[in-house]
């Protein structure tokens, strides 16, 4: 077995190599072709004072582009990474003029035209070497078996250097030669074509300058998107609030404001009605109050704030119908806005599973990592749950995207469901 394994080795190196022939041999080919594509390129280039130069550059970069793109896919696929396109858009209502302008003021096309130079040299040196190193292991490994055949006798072969091959015993030298040269391409043949997608991405990739304004265009836009998000949940919230207090609390104290009246005319000629009417009265105060206190409890629960969200979720835990099992690790506290968000996003998520999970048992789970909140709510349910315009999970998601924060539903038919939350914040002591 310790013979067997470093063959099986070899081999498997031997043919993950020679699949790498095939694309050396056409990216050779085509750094021959990139040559005609640079030189229509210059050639356009030169006829703009005619105007039909014009559009021959808008034809010509487009074509450099496209040739680009074919190599901007082998080289992601070499380097194991994608190679973005850096050009500037062009809409296709643009004319030929604005077009060229586009095209003209892109720094990506002026080295995308280097890279056509580059790639004439390093390129077709690299691919070709790759090539060339295993054919001529190839050669010196045979020829001891195609020598006496393809050779006349007194011919000789000049093979490595001045050393001369007279006969087929003196090719059998050859062979420790070819041996060496196909473990050193075995070596360097990976090396070369990373060093040829390596100058490929470099040149044809985005700078770092491209990809440090695309992603602060992408978080503007991101924060952009939240903060409206941000505006409209808190609209929505003072509507409820608005709404709980004019349906609710209001209605009590007027109807308690009419059972005072009422009571205050009728004292003197009807004691007992009037006494009846007070009873109605305090019972109208007992319900406002209560709906204020669960009002109250809606914007931030006093358990929230007095112990803390450790506390606040394992109260909330006690309180559901269906058990919950709680598991919750955090060194510090977070930030009362967040501890809000959090709360009540994981309420929701369990009041979805109670409600539409049929789920026999609940588990969640809270911990801090790598500057993150994270928490986990689980249950065994029926599954089928999934993110809605309108419903309570997206709703829950557009609470945390006000904080950056992510949610993350897998809920397969059959179960289990398990929403996964994250937020990025700061704990205290």
């Amino acid at each position: 077995m310790a013979v067997v394994a470093p063959q099986i080795t070899l081999v498997s190196r031997m043919t993950t190599r020679l699949r790498l022939v095939p694309v050396a041999l056409g990216l050779a080919v085509a750094s021959l072709l990139g040559i005609p594509v640079l030189v229509f390129v210059i050639v356009a280039t030169a006829l703009i004072p005619i105007w039909v130069g014009v559009p021959a550059v808008i034809a010509a970069v487009a074509l450099c582009r496209r040739f680009a793109d074919l190599h901007r896919s082998i080289a992601g696929s070499l380097l194991g990474r994608e190679v973005p396109r850096p050009y500037r858009p062009i809409r296709p209502e643009d004319n030929w003029v604005a077009r060229f302008r586009i095209a003209a003021g892109d720094p990506a096309t002026w080295r995308d035209l280097s890279w056509l130079l580059a790639n004439v040299l390093v390129g077709l040196l690299t691919n070709i070497l790759v090539v060339a190193l295993l054919l001529g292991g190839l050669f010196w490994v045979t020829m001891p078996l195609w020598y006496g055949l393809f050779v006349p006798p007194g011919v000789s072969i000049t093979s490595i250097g001045a050393l001369e091959v007279r006969s087929e015993a003196e090719s059998l030298w050859m062979v420790p030669f070819g041996v060496a040269e196909l473990i050193f391409w075995v070596w360097v043949s990976p090396r070369l074509m990373w060093l040829n997608a390596t100058v490929i991405a470099g040149l044809l990739g985005p700078t770092e300058t491209a990809v440090a304004n695309t992603q602060l265009t992408t978080r503007v836009a991101q924060l952009s998107e939240s903060r409206a998000v941000s505006v409209d949940s808190h609209a929505a919230e003072l509507r409820r609030i608005e709404r709980d207090l004019h349906d609710g609390a209001q209605a009590r104290l007027v109807a308690l404001g009419m059972s005072l009246g009422m009571a205050e005319e009728t004292v003197d000629d009807n004691p007992e009605a009037a006494k009846q009417l007070l009873a109605e009265a305090r019972e109208s105060t007992n319900s406002a109050l209560a709906e204020l206190r669960g009002l109250v409890r809606g914007i931030l629960p006093p358990v929230l704030a007095d112990r803390g969200l450790e506390g606040a979720l394992q109260a909330l835990a006690l309180a559901q119908v269906v058990p919950v099992q709680v598991a919750i690790d955090l060194p510090g506290r977070p930030p009362e806005p967040v501890e809000s968000a959090v709360y009540f996003a994981i309420a929701e998520a369990l009041t979805n599973s109670a409600k539409h999970g049929a789920a026999d048992h609940v588990w969640l789970r809270l911990s801090y990592s790598d500057g993150k909140l994270v928490a986990v709510v689980g249950d065994d349910g029926r599954g089928g749950a999934s993110v809605e315009p309108g419903g309570g999970l997206h709703g829950l998601e557009r609470r945390l995207a006000a904080f950056d924060g992510t949610v993350l539903v897998t809920s397969p038919l059959g179960g289990p469901t398990v929403v996964y939350l994250e937020v990025p914040c700061a704990l205290s002591a």
